[in-house]
């Protein structure tokens, strides 16, 4: 069995860190996708794909994968830089403001 070991990234639909902190077991589809004739469903014989294990670190998930005779590769993470102005999300509300503020 094939899996990959990675930290997920955050969603698109917040702007903070949560649920970024865990690494992430998930096991890779052996067989291809095949379409349902009469639903028309994707579906896949390999009921593995499905299972996605948490971790609290990269360790840990190595070992599991070693203990238990799994193939898995390490994909790191990118880190974003931290957006950090000067006068942080206050300045828009700034009293003392050089120029009229306008939309």
């Amino acid at each position: 069995m094939r899996a990959r070991i990675y930290q997920p990234a955050k969603t698109a639909m917040s702007s903070g860190q949560a649920k970024t902190k865990t690494w992430v077991l998930e096991y890779v589809n052996d067989t291809g996708r095949e379409v349902d004739p009469l639903m028309g469903w994707t579906s896949s014989a390999d009921t593995q794909a499905q299972v996605k294990i948490s971790f609290e670190s990269k360790e840990a998930a190595l070992d599991y994968a070693k203990d238990h005779g799994i193939d898995a590769t390490v994909t790191e993470p990118k880190k974003r830089k931290p957006v950090i102005r000067q006068g942080g999300y206050g300045e828009n509300f700034a009293t003392n403001r050089r120029g009229v503020w306008t939309h």
